[in-house]
């Protein structure tokens, strides 16, 4: 029988050895025709953040770039799904968002993410896991009561009522990002007019090739 040492862990500072593969990021980008980045969508929920990652995708796809949407809900039937909704298992969630988006970067992939992600701090470890040069940090900037009003699942209402502990903008705090690269009205802009603006963002960051 095995050891309980020898089943421990490999400490990644002595036994772990990244390996350098000889097909690079940027070979995969120079292949897609596009750069690689991290378009980070945060605000409340009922905010707009999936109809819009989903819908800049859809332009982009149309592109021709590679893409994948990392939605909220979805990441938490699987990658995520051990995890609650304290603040330790929020943090824990975005953190694991973000190791996934860094590899997807090396893909050569314009990686979408739609997440309340309501801590300032969580965002910026984001930040420092994939690169500044790869975040684009888009705030979905909605009123809390126009959120409630589209809210057909009645989550907000369940967490008045004190149903659901720890719902951001009712009973857990929602930091507002300091500095967005961009921020979009998402309660009274026209979804066409937010996916024009995201693209236009994209081509003056040379991010993708401008639509001729």
């Amino acid at each position: 029988m095995a050891s309980r040492q020898e089943n421990a862990p490999l400490e990644p500072e002595g036994n772990v050895v990244w390996h350098q593969a000889s097909v690079t990021r940027a070979r995969r980008e120079q292949q897609n025709g596009h750069r690689a980045v991290n378009l980070w969508f945060t605000g409340l929920s009922g905010a707009g953040k999936s109809t819009l990652a989903h819908a800049v995708e859809e332009q982009l796809h149309r592109r021709g770039c590679r893409t994948f949407v990392f939605d909220g809900d979805n990441v938490r039937h699987g990658l995520c799904a051990d995890l609650g909704f304290s603040s330790e298992d929020r943090r824990e969630n975005v953190r694991r968002i973000g190791e996934m988006v860094h590899l997807f970067l090396e893909a050569g992939v314009i990686a979408l993410t739609a997440f309340i992600s309501p801590m300032r701090a969580d965002r910026a470890r984001v930040r420092r896991t994939v690169g500044s040069e790869n975040f684009i940090e888009i705030y979905c900037r909605c009123p809390l009561e126009v959120c409630e009003a589209r809210d057909v699942k009645g989550m907000y209402k369940r967490a008045r009522a004190g149903e659901i502990p720890h719902y951001t903008g009712i009973s857990s705090p929602y930091e507002e990002p300091g500095n967005p690269d961009l921020i979009l009205d998402s309660g009274s802009r026209p979804l066409a007019e937010c996916v024009a603006a995201v693209l236009r963002l994209l081509e003056e960051r040379q991010i993708i090739p401008v639509r001729t």
